[in-house]
């Protein structure tokens, strides 16, 4: 069964929760289970960089502020990756593009 998983905000905001979502993915897919997992940045990250963008300029131009944000996004699949191949799962992470 293919089953889709999100997570993000406070699920991922410390190295702890990120470590028991991956222990979390890891008995879905002891299970059987085919996951495809999606995250979004940790914790308030997006709102930071939003407001440290704003702190340079008032109105940034959408297509860098779109490139800031995403960065939260990659810092997550990053981590979470990482989290996943302690507990023996085979996992990359990959942006839209």
């Amino acid at each position: 069964m293919l089953t889709i998983q999100k997570y993000g905000g406070s699920s991922l905001a410390s190295p702890e929760r990120m470590e028991a979502i991956a222990k979390y993915i890891y008995d879905c897919r002891s299970k059987g289970s085919q996951l495809v997992i999606v995250v979004s940045a940790m914790g308030n990250q997006t709102d930071a960089l939003i407001q440290q963008a704003h702190s340079i300029h008032s109105q940034p131009p959408a297509r860098e502020l779109d490139m800031l944000v995403s960065v939260g996004e990659r810092i997550s699949m990053a981590m979470l990756s990482i989290a996943l191949h302690k507990f023996g799962v085979p996992a990359i992470s990959l942006t839209g593009s």
